[in-house]
């Protein structure tokens, strides 16, 4: 199996990939850090599946409905052509968002008589237990699951189990979990179908995009709002567990969570491209995390309802991607000290008093949990930690995490000049102490660039940032001397490692794909856009035929790896694509 063959649906309520071969390879219900219901992609034997495509497996042809996240896979056989429509609906009703934990396919006919097979085969979660199906009159009830599981049909349930069958007309499939369907099948589906359609073209509309790049940045939009969980305002990292960083390495993690880092990042892009429903969502979901740490002492990541219940374990019966083991679900990374990830939750709501469109979304508890936490990060500034690659070895100072100290400093004293001019000396005057530090404790002559940690002699691709973050004047030389040294030290095929250490698992050897984006975005920063867009252009080339990108690709065969689609490739693209474009005014 190989990612660039999977496509991904889903309405802010969970997701599913779905392979060439019209097959559900992963599904977990009824969110994202469930247990999979469909789950061939981490155990091709032994996984649940829900099957829809042709009698001997033949691949399709897959693309997106144009500017929606309802995927078709087109299938040639000697018999004649059809389709399958896939979607998870989501649209607008009766004033509030309608996003049912609803899988929805839609089988067509194109031309001659297809023979078709279809087989919906679902487990229950990491037991891999067969649950039991009682079958009604147009559906299969399967036992065992927390909530009902149900599909429901216009195919005969006689041709359920895999045997083919002539498709002569459109026929309709829905799973779902929860409330089962209930209303008539063909017009729900085609109501669901059209509306869905709708939304998202809307959706799309409403986005800014830059005039470069257009069709990798509404994809890469569209993705990342599926990583939105809508119910709590949590931004997951990416939709799947376990899928290696590189083959044989057992960099295997669980990313189905929300990293407070990495919603940051995703809220930016949003910002971008002129949506902001998710910020606001984001700012409740951080409030509740802060209501139950009055102190403070934030994980990295928790679940999607905000819960940091996320103790690692190794499930020694499942294969693994490929056989590509171990599978794991939770992540240790949540016992992690990280004291970057205050400096981004600064950043993260800063916005809400420095931007007046935001003037409602103010109140006393989100400004009190800005002061707290910007004097948090100053306080955790040059203290050891994990940093943003969680390295699982001893924590030291690193200047990422400073960085990110600096920057919440930095803003609050921003934030207090408008609206608590009183406290803006002390945000000033630590802002100043933080930079100091940062420029004399780390920069290192030799690499002629700042160092990963505190007198440290490795670079670092994270220190990207300090041209986006504004560190230092864009015509700095100690700037663009560090993009340089990291583009030169980390490049690997013309694309980045995120670094060249060991990390408790051995050196990367794969590139990591926001890292690019980042040396994109900066060299755009300090004014050689035309390096810049070849840096986007030569890292698009991972892209999947969808548009879709994992974490980490293989440099020489172009090979995507890492968990998959992630949330933070798709910010790093619309954030270089955004940097390194000309404005619409000087195009039209």
């Amino acid at each position: 199996m190989r990612l660039e063959n999977l496509g991904l649906i889903g309405n802010c309520q969970f997701s599913a990939l779905i392979s060439r071969t019209g097959e559900v390879v992963w599904c977990c219900l009824p969110r994202f850090d469930s247990e999979p219901v469909f789950s061939t992609l981490l155990d091709e034997q032994g996984g649940g599946h829900f099957r829809v495509g042709t009698p001997d497996d033949m691949p399709g042809v897959q693309r997106y409905i144009n500017n929606t996240n309802v995927l078709e896979t087109t299938f040639n056989t000697p018999q004649g052509a059809f389709r399958i429509l896939d979607f998870a609906p989501r649209f607008t009703q009766y004033d509030r968002g309608f996003r049912p934990t609803q899988l929805c396919r839609i089988v067509e006919p194109l031309t001659g008589t297809p023979l078709v097979h279809v087989s919906c085969a679902p487990r229950l979660g990491w037991s891999k237990a067969i649950p039991k199906a009682l079958r009604g009159s147009n559906h299969i009830q399967y036992e065992g699951f927390e909530s009902p599981v149900r599909l429901t049909t216009d195919i005969p349930l006689a041709f359920l189990e895999g045997q083919a069958f002539t498709l002569t007309e459109r026929r309709h499939l829905i799973l779902s979990w929860g409330q089962p369907v209930e209303e008539p099948l063909i017009p729900l589906c085609e109501r669901y179908l059209n509306e869905t359609v709708r939304y998202w073209q809307r959706w799309v509309k409403h986005c800014n995009i830059p005039p470069m790049f257009q069709h990798e940045v509404i994809r890469s939009a569209l993705a990342l709002k599926l990583h939105c969980f809508e119910d709590t305002g949590a931004i997951v990292a990416s939709m799947t567990t376990s899928i290696p960083e590189s083959p044989g390495s057992g960099r295997t993690w669980d990313y189905r969570y929300c990293w407070l880092r990495d919603a940051y990042y995703a809220l930016e892009a949003f910002r971008m491209i002129g949506h902001f429903e998710e910020r606001e969502q984001f700012t409740q979901f951080l409030l509740n995390i802060a209501a139950a740490n009055p102190d403070l002492k934030f994980a990295p990541l928790y679940r999607v309802d905000g819960a940091s219940d996320l103790e690692e374990r190794v499930l020694q019966h499942w294969a693994g991607f490929n056989g590509e083991g171990p599978v794991r679900i939770g992540n240790a990374a949540a016992r992690q000290t990280q004291n970057d990830i205050f400096g981004e939750m600064v950043l993260a709501l800063a916005p809400v008093y420095l931007d007046e469109r935001f003037y409602a979304e103010r109140s006393p508890a989100s400004f009190d949990l800005l002061v707290r936490l910007a004097r948090k990060a100053i306080q955790v500034a040059g203290t050891p930690d994990s940093g943003i690659w969680e390295q699982r070895c001893p924590p030291r100072p690193q200047t990422f995490s400073s960085l990110m100290s600096w920057a919440a400093a930095d803003r609050m004293a921003h934030v207090a000049e408008r609206h608590a001019p009183q406290l803006e000396p002390e945000f000033r005057s630590a802002a100043g102490h933080i930079h100091l530090e940062i420029t004399t404790k780390t920069w290192n002559p030799r690499l002629g660039a700042f160092a990963a940690a505190y007198g440290g002699e490795a670079l670092d691709a994270a220190l990207l940032e300090m041209a986006n973050l504004r560190f230092l004047p864009r015509a700095d030389e100690r700037l663009r001397s560090t993009i340089d040294a990291i583009h030169s030290g980390l490049s690997q095929d013309g694309w980045l490692l995120r670094y060249r250490e060991d990390d408790g698992f051995g050196s990367p050897t794969v590139a990591f794909l926001i890292c690019s984006y980042w040396l994109a975005e900066a060299l755009a920063m300090t004014g050689r856009r035309e390096e810049a867009r070849q840096a986007i252009t030569q890292v698009n080339r991972a892209c999947s035929p969808l548009g879709l990108l994992s974490e980490d690709c293989d440099t020489s065969t172009l090979r995507l790896w890492g968990n998959f689609p992630q949330a933070y490739s798709h910010v790093g693209l619309i954030h270089a694509a955004f940097a390194a474009s000309p404005r619409w005014t000087d195009v039209l």
